[in-house]
C-alpha cells in the first residue's frame, strides 16, 4: 500500500518536471492542480542547489529520497510487527 502511493506521488512529480517542456503549461488547470500537490514536498529541496546548467536535478532527487523513506519505514514496520 504505501509503495503503490510512493509510485503514484512519484509518477506526479515526473508529470511535473515534464511540464516545464511545454510554455504555459503550469497555467493549465493541470499544471495548478499539479503545482498545489507536488511544490510543497518539492520546497523542502530548494535549498540544496541542484542546478547544472538550465537543468535542476530537484525533482530527481526528491523522488530518491522519497523511496528510500518510503524503503526505511516498511523495514521499521517490518521489524516491529514480525520482529
Amino acid at each position: 500500500m504505501l509503495f503503490r502511493a510512493v509510485n503514484i506521488y512519484s509518477g506526479l512529480l515526473i508529470i511535473y518536471a515534464l511540464l516545464s517542456w511545454f510554455p504555459g503549461a503550469y497555467e493549465s488547470k493541470l499544471g495548478r492542480l499539479l503545482s498545489r500537490i507536488c511544490e510543497p514536498y518539492l520546497s523542502l529541496f530548494d535549498r540544496f542547489n541542484l542546478n547544472f546548467g538550465m537543468v535542476s536535478f530537484n525533482i530527481m532527487f526528491a523522488i530518491i529520497v522519497l523511496n528510500l523513506a518510503a524503503g526505511g519505514l516498511e523495514i521499521i514496520i517490518r521489524s516491529i510487527l514480525f520482529g
